[in-house]
């Protein structure tokens, strides 16, 4: 009998039928934790460009750092178990990022603090799929949709909250409390873990780390993720464009050749051959990128279109926190009860039509409005996302849930990196079209134009400015009015956008239900 088998057989009988629910709030600790700072940092970002002076190209690297570095370890989650068992995997994962979190708090410049969220990134990545590793060895099949319910408010419910927390932190005391705040769930989970979770197995070989394939990863996202956040800068037609983008699709050209030779691959391909399994991967990757843009684009609108502070700002997705705290469980129990694909389709129809209620928001759109819109669309994610993962793995063979939970959690972060990434690049292609489109408007033969900028240079010169200078101040305040009306058909844009790639995501989840499954056998129960 192996070590981990042992171990499973010592806590079940330890803790009987409660040790289920015990691994899961386990692990749903380190979820929490590394969730949570995927988002809560974005509100602090102007405060931390204020404290080090940096622009906001490199502020935006705290964020695509930390996912990029995520989306790259998630795959090593395979090797991490095999290698050091599931305790020590975690416990390994949440050591790295609880130093990374005091790095990031106590960071001197922004080189240091880039680097902590890098570690951050990279602890995260191991942390989730290993989450959904434990619940899939604990749980038979018939209760998994229901333990991913449970387990599912972590992921999802922590960067809806992020915003708020990160809010009220940087607004009554200071962004480096945002590292902070998650060091608690961290201790608690590493104290935990080191009580429930299984140990290594000792008779089982060492796996190899593909660490080929972890370098063409990383060789690929950096990179491809570096093109996104700078080609408005650099210039999309720009020779460091190109060859940024070229460097990324020769790195995952040499990805896909090296994976699908390789005897222990990261990313087995193989996987895809199953049609269920692809299908999901499509919709995960699509699922990933509604996730994380909306909990992005949101934020932003209310900043910077409708003046909101940091904390109200969070305030406004706390309806939304709560709804999935309440629709997760109920989610969790219908993919055990009714094929997957039933609730995946009504839950991306639901999130598409929240963000089509979004496309004529402006300066004036009402806080309940938007707390509703955007609670509706966490109903539709929180319908999705047990189900989803369900039944993606339920096409994986049982020898290869590790490597299915793995390449799951990858493709879900995978779409937040570059729906994010994307959603930038949509908003300020949009916005400087728009501009100058809008420009263009204001014309000589604009009689609105004219009589504004005329009763604007009285203004100005009843204030005491110059002529000169009263036709400059009215200059400007009209072109700040272009920019914001500009950039608030931007965000409906995008809104839109958002929108319609969810209803095109319901093609490939209603193949999920049009192929077939892998049979599972349940755990022994003696086990769990």
């Amino acid at each position: 009998m192996n070590t981990e088998a042992s171990d499973l057989e010592r806590l079940s009988a330890r803790y009987g039928a409660a040790y289920r629910w015990l691994a899961t709030l386990t692990v749903m600790t380190g979820t929490i934790s590394t969730v949570l700072s995927s988002t809560i940092v974005n509100v602090a970002i102007p405060d931390i460009m204020g404290a080090f002076g940096i622009s906001a190209t490199q502020a935006q690297w705290m964020s695509t750092g930390f996912l990029a570095a995520m989306t790259s370890t998630m795959l090593a989650n395979a090797w991490m178990v095999g290698r050091f068992g599931q305790r020590g995997a975690f416990l390994i994962a949440i050591g790295i990022f609880t130093a990374g979190s005091i790095l990031g708090g106590l960071s001197p410049n922004e080189q240091t603090l880039i680097f902590a969220r890098i570690l951050q990134g990279g602890a995260a990545g191991l942390t989730q799929p290993l989450a959904m590793l434990v619940i899939f060895s604990v749980f038979p099949p018939e209760k998994r949709g229901q333990a991913m319910g449970i387990y599912g408010i972590g992921v999802v419910l922590a960067p809806a909250l992020g915003p708020t927390i990160g809010g009220l932190l940087v607004d009554n005391l200071s962004w480096r409390y945002v590292f902070f705040m998650t060091l608690p769930f961290c201790l608690i989970g590493m104290g935990l873990a080191s009580l429930l979770l299984p140990g290594t197995d000792a008779r089982a070989a060492r796996p190899r780390l593909d660490s080929m394939g972890l370098l063409l990863i990383v060789a690929t996202l950096f990179p491809l993720l570096t093109a996104l956040a700078n080609g408005q800068r650099w210039g999309w037609n720009e020779i460091p464009t190109g060859l940024t983008l070229l460097f990324s699709a020769t790195c995952l050209c040499g990805l896909i050749a090296w994976e699908r030779r390789h005897p222990q691959p990261l990313l087995d391909f193989s996987l895809f051959k199953n049609a269920r399994f692809s299908a999901a991967a499509a919709v995960t990757i699509i699922y990933g990128a509604g996730l994380f843009g909306s909990t992005y684009l949101i934020p932003v609108f209310v900043q910077t279109i409708q003046g909101y502070t940091p904390t109200r700002s969070g305030l406004l997705l706390m309806p939304a926190g709560l709804v999935l705290a309440v629709i997760f469980p109920v989610a969790g129990q219908l993919s055990d009860r009714l094929q997957p694909h039933y609730p995946v389709i009504a839950g991306l129809g639901i999130f598409a039509l929240s963000f089509w209620l979004l496309h004529d928001v402006d300066a004036n759109t009402a806080f309940a409005f938007l707390a509703f819109a955007i609670a509706l669309g966490r109903i539709g994610l929180g319908l999705v996302m047990p189900a989803l993962t369900a039944g993606a793995l339920r096409a994986v063979p049982p020898a290869k849930i590790a490597q299915g939970s793995g390449t799951v959690n990858f493709l879900r972060q995978l779409g937040g990196a570059l729906g994010v990434n994307l959603l930038t690049v949509f908003m300020e292609r949009r916005t400087a079209f728009m501009v100058d489109a809008m420009t263009a408007t204001q014309s000589p033969g604009n009689a609105n134009a004219l009589a504004l900028l005329d009763r604007l240079g009285e203004l100005s010169r009843a204030g005491g400015a110059s002529g000169d200078l009263g036709q400059g101040y009215a200059a400007d305040f009209l072109g700040r009015v272009v920019y914001a009306q500009a950039n608030t058909w931007a965000y409906r844009e995008g809104f839109i956008l958002v929108a319609v790639v969810f209803l095109v995501a319901i093609g490939p989840a209603w193949l999920m239900g049009r192929t077939r499954e892998v049979s599972h056998v349940s755990p022994d129960p003696a086990r769990v």
